[in-house]
């Protein structure tokens, strides 16, 4: 197969307009907004050693918080602050996507700024300003007309640092709903399509030098007083804004917004509902690789319209139950627990995803392990591999409790990786996914679980609560309820995740609506 006429490929120069226009969007603003904020606080600070200290031993704080949990952290604050002025001032704003984004990257873009901009104006020659006082300057005219423009160069320094940290940062927003090149990089990382993760990394990285490299000519003519070069690097980067807005600005607006999870079956359910709203004529896009509780909060303020969740998340980990009903009796119940929240459960898929404990069939076969109650005896001898969350979900607490489960080591890992860790023998077990295709290709063995520790996981389709009574969009979905079976399910996650796989989601989708269509 050719460079050009491989799909993976292909699928991914079809997103980088919206991609990459989205990332610049996000990036700049965050970028002004630091500016914004950091050069008169410098201004202000350097002169005085106390303020000046707080403020770059705040700037150096943050810089320690890894920048996707910074990301993560503004989400459910803007959350807040948009329930509080909606109920004080009757007037609330999204917290999705492009605010928390923006607001996060902002607060990462301060320190080289302040830092540059306070050693620049300190490092100015003292005879310098003796003399602008001297021929008459105030403060505030010795300022503007002797300081900063010979401090500019090192303050350029920093806004170049700022720059290419903001940009690189800017991949992390995915989770919380911004649209950037991170796209590439979480679909990649969770289909092992790797094709994506390399063009995330490439595009990222060519946007940071190529802004780098403009800003570096700015610098270069205020440094040398070139005004050409200035006004090179000033075009450059305005030549590249309209090159990645323009296409984004061109775009009719959306009607419909699909959400999607980060794992490798949400990438190809939100693909199938896109195309299926798209051949009812109606307009949709996806935003994908959302985070498990942002995604809900998100369709519950109505930034996205649906999405597919599990009966058993929704249950434990949403709304905190601890009873374990029927499977038809949580349904129903959840159901209801959801309409009063305006949100419609439209119905099911017709399969479930649950959590089970996963070993190779010929080690399970060997010591006789085939449920959780044979795997308990050997569990102190084991190891288990598990995702990021699953140790700390209400899942795991039951497991433990129900069978007394103790291994002898855990240990936390990307999903998609689990399944060779486990069938190269690098763990022992895992806690995999039911729906999951690999089980199948690496000759895994699900354990029973006979005293029903783990929740069913029925898939489902939820709708935000301004969706409730749109016939157009439920006629369109109707057609998806209970007309995917488990077989189907993991045969479909296998073609877009599997070790050989080579299709995008989207072309995965095109082949589950086929094998589903004709029943």
């Amino acid at each position: 197969m050719s460079f050009l006429s491989d799909p993976r490929w292909r699928d991914a120069a079809a997103h980088l307009p919206d991609y990459l226009g989205s990332h610049v969007q996000v990036s700049l603003a965050a970028l002004a907004l630091g500016l914004v904020i950091s050069l008169p606080l410098a201004i202000l600070a350097r002169n005085h050693a106390v303020i000046r200290g707080i403020l770059l031993g705040l700037a150096s704080v943050v810089q320690t918080v890894p920048g996707l949990a910074l990301l993560a952290l503004f989400y459910p604050l803007l959350l807040a602050i948009a329930s509080l002025t909606l109920h004080w001032f009757g007037f609330d704003f999204s917290a999705f996507g492009f605010l928390p984004a923006m607001l996060a990257l902002a607060l990462y873009s301060m320190l080289p700024v302040l830092r540059n901009t306070i050693t620049g104006l300190n490092g100015v020659d003292p005879a310098l300003l003796e003399a602008a006082q001297g021929v008459g300057m105030t403060p505030r005219q010795s300022l503007f007309t002797v300081e900063l423009p010979l401090a500019l160069p090192v303050i350029m320094a920093g806004i170049r640092t700022s720059a290419v940290w903001v940009i690189g940062t800017a991949t992390l927003s995915t989770p919380i709903g911004q649209t950037s090149l991170g796209n590439y990089i979480f679909a990649g990382l969770q289909t092992q399509n790797w094709v994506l993760v390399l063009f995330g990394c490439a595009a990222s990285a060519l946007l940071a030098l190529a802004v780098d490299q403009f800003l570096t000519l700015i610098e270069r003519g205020l440094r040398e007083r070139k005004r050409l070069r200035t006004m090179l690097g000033s075009v450059g980067i305005a030549a590249l804004v309209a090159a990645t807005l323009i296409p984004s600005m061109a775009r009719e607006p959306l009607t419909y917004v699909v959400g999607a999870k980060t794992f490798a079956e949400q990438y190809v359910l939100s693909a199938l509902i896109e195309q299926r709203l798209q051949a009812a004529g109606l307009q949709a896009s996806t935003r994908e690789g959302l985070g498990s509780s942002v995604i809900f909060q998100a369709l519950a303020a109505n930034n996205i319209d649906v999405y597919v969740d599990y009966s058993g998340t929704l249950w434990l980990n949403q709304f905190h139950r601890t009873d374990m009903p029927p499977r038809e009796t949580l349904l129903a119940e959840l159901k209801e627990i959801l309409a009063k929240q305006d949100i419609t459960l439209l119905g099911a898929l017709g399969f479930e995803n649950a959590y089970a404990l996963v070993m190779p069939r010929q080690r399970a076969d060997a010591l006789g392990i085939h449920s959780i109650t044979d795997l308990a005896a050997h569990a102190p001898t084991l190891s288990i591999a598990g995702d990021y969350e699953f140790f700390s979900r209400p899942e795991w607490t039951a497991l433990q409790k129900a069978y007394g489960l103790s291994f002898r080591t855990q240990r936390q890992m990307q999903p998609d990786f689990m399944y060779a860790a486990v069938a190269s023998g690098d763990v022992d077990v895992i806690a995999g996914y039911t729906s999951e295709g690999r089980i199948r290709e690496y000759d895994l063995e699900t354990l029973a679980d006979p005293k029903h520790a783990i929740a069913p996981y029925d898939a489902v389709l939820l709708l935000a609560p301004r969706r409730a009574h749109d016939a157009a969009l439920q006629e369109a979905l109707k057609p998806l309820l209970e007309r995917i079976d488990i077989a189907t399910m993991r045969e479909a996650n296998l073609r877009a995740s599997g070790s050989n796989a080579n299709s995008p989601p989207a072309a995965v989708a095109l082949w589950l609506w086929q094998k589903i269509g004709r029943q």
